[in-house]
């Protein structure tokens, strides 16, 4: 059945990854439990580091926005896919799904940006310290930041208008669980080619130039480290780093995986699994890797939970 024509109107199916099996009702309820934990802890750390003046520094201000960019990003999928599989509905509208790709596309940009940005201050803070309040004030972070969500969300326009610009036929089945533009593109009637080479060319800068500067910069931060004489020092500054680096492993392993690959070579089955990892688990991983591991956000929690007890 053609639906070339699509209008606004219209509707795709998600075939979703989730049936009603004991064991896919297991997983639906894992999921439903990460999304928990991810939103209650992406929202502790935003509320910890504004409520906390000791953590009004460029490095908890940029961590307060990777929380939001995971809480969002989260939002983004989880909350659709819940509902689909409780109400036994499986379908998204035009709009709907290309919300779904323009929040996505936005998100995953913009935390591509961020963390670049993370792996500057961390790099300014430990080869430059005597720097760093010039080179990391909170007028330039807030420019980076700023940077970050408006190339991430003009990345997004780009994706979704793009996307939405080809005319579809065959089924309407999206061999996905969320409105991804990858999944959309291999049921396009026109030939998709030059966009499948603009989008390999953004994900480099976006992906792979993040992740050479990243490289460099943490490279040199490990050299500095090393020269450390004190081993106290060497020690803050690896938990420090390693955070990071766990955070950026996770996410552009991934983000590589589906996007630095042509379309006619994913596979709907190994995209859904690796979709999961990056927009479900990576939004709850990141605030417990930088909590459990970060004295002044555990110190700024037991003082909230310390002044809320001494209030009741």
């Amino acid at each position: 059945m053609a639906w070339e024509n699509q209008t606004l109107d219209s509707e795709f199916i998600l075939l979703g990854i989730f049936d009603h099996s004991p064991t896919h009702i297991f997983l639906f309820s894992l999921v439903l439990g990460i999304f928990t934990v991810a939103l209650m802890g992406n929202t502790t750390l935003i509320f910890l580091i504004y409520l906390d003046t000791q953590l009004h520094t460029p490095m908890y201000f940029l961590l307060s926005q990777l929380s939001l960019m995971d809480l969002m990003l989260i939002c983004t999928t989880v909350p659709k896919v819940a509902f689909n599989y409780l109400s036994g509905r499986t379908t998204i509208s035009v709009t709907g799904c290309a919300t779904q790709i323009f929040f996505y596309a936005s998100l995953l940009s913009c935390e591509c940006f961020l963390l670049t940005v993370m792996a500057y201050d961390r790099y300014v803070a430990i080869c430059h310290p005597l720097r760093y309040p010039s080179l990391m004030s909170l007028k330039v972070c807030g420019l980076m930041v700023a940077s970050s969500w408006i190339l991430g969300s003009s990345d997004g326009v780009i994706d979704a208008a793009a996307t939405f610009s080809f005319s579809y036929c065959g089924s309407r089945e999206i061999a996905h669980f969320f409105c991804d533009f990858p999944s959309l593109l291999s049921h396009a009637c026109n030939d998709t080619s030059t966009f499948e080479m603009v989008l390999f060319i953004c994900c480099i800068g976006m992906i792979v130039i993040p992740v050479v500067i990243i490289i460099v910069s943490y490279t040199r931060v490990l050299l500095a480290v090393i020269r450390v004489g004190s081993g106290e020092g060497r020690h803050k500054a690896f938990t420090t780093c390693s955070s990071h680096l766990m955070v950026v492993g996770m996410y552009y392993g991934t983000a590589l995986f589906v996007y630095i690959r042509p379309t006619s070579n994913h596979s709907p089955t190994q995209d859904k699994m690796v979709s999961i990892f990056y927009t479900i688990l990576t939004p709850m991983l990141n605030p417990l890797i930088y909590s459990l591991r970060n004295k002044e956000v555990t110190r700024a929690f037991m003082k909230v939970l310390g002044q809320g007890k001494s209030g009741e």
